[in-house]
């Protein structure tokens, strides 16, 4: 059996490529533009630095052998943080959404919780950890809990209940049930909870990092803050943002590969 190739591209999807990229460069053009103003303006020039200022404040940070400890430190607590929140938060979402008594218990708090700033209660996490990375690790490990957990929840519950009634008829089992349609049906859920989970890791570093962190991106932002080195705090802003797209692209490829089966939206 000879292998097949991919497919190759039509003029259509040629075509709409070509206009995706285009309107990329004119997003990015428009973004600058807007940066440049704001970094000529007479109240926004102090904030805003453009990009040759923010590239100078990054090399100042390397010199100072501070980026790449703060880039490591706080990858690291992203990471830690998420994993945690990812493999609690998967069991706990199935137990809730199966489980009624489970849900009635779990639910309400977890609203309750999810409202709250992470900056409210990071000061709690201090005092009971002390100072270094387990602040910042529990911190991030409560909010992207909260998101996924109720991300994947929602998500069970939307899944057809005809299917698992038909299988019940057939006479599945709870785990035949759960792998053969629960899981599959669900991935896409799984998918999007990291997605917006990875976001809550990365959105909560400036709490998680300043509850005593020795190093982090969330750390150095404040400090520079209170230094008033908008140059660099500006680079680490961009970072982070950057970081969290870069997150994102992976989760769109790994997201293609794993639910190619599933029908889309045709944009206009």
């Amino acid at each position: 059996m000879s292998k097949q190739g991919k497919r190759p591209l039509t003029q259509a999807e040629k075509r709409n490529r070509l206009i995706n990229w285009l309107w990329l460069l004119v997003s990015l053009a428009v973004a600058l533009a807007v940066w440049f103003c704001l970094s000529i303006g007479e109240k926004t020039a102090r904030s805003f630095p453009f990009i040759p200022a923010v590239i100078d404040g990054m090399k100042t940070m390397l010199d100072r052998d501070a980026l790449l400890g703060d880039f490591t430190s706080s990858m690291i607590s992203v990471a830690m943080g998420f994993g945690l929140g990812f493999v609690t938060a998967l069991p706990v979402a199935f137990l809730m959404a199966w489980y009624t008594p489970v849900r009635k218990i779990i639910e309400p708090w977890i609203n309750f919780i999810r409202n709250i700033p992470a900056l409210a209660y990071a000061p709690l996490i201090v005092i009971m950890l002390g100072v270094g990375r387990a602040p910042s690790v529990v911190l991030i490990w409560i909010c992207t809990f909260m998101t996924m957990c109720i991300t994947i929840f929602h998500g069970i519950r939307n899944i057809d209940n005809t299917l698992v009634k038909a299988a019940k008829v057939l006479g599945a089992n709870d785990m035949d049930i759960f792998f053969r349609i629960t899981l599959p049906a669900t991935v896409p859920f799984i998918l999007t909870a990291v997605r917006l989970g990875l976001s809550a890791g990365l959105t909560t570093l400036l709490a998680a990092e300043s509850t005593g962190a020795q190093a982090g991106l969330g750390m150095r932002i404040r400090t520079l803050q209170t230094t008033f080195e908008t140059n660099a705090m500006l680079g680490y802003i961009i970072l982070i943002g950057i970081i969290g797209t870069l997150l994102n692209t992976f989760v769109d490829f790994i997201e293609r590969r794993l639910t190619s089966w599933q029908e889309k939206r045709e944009e206009a």
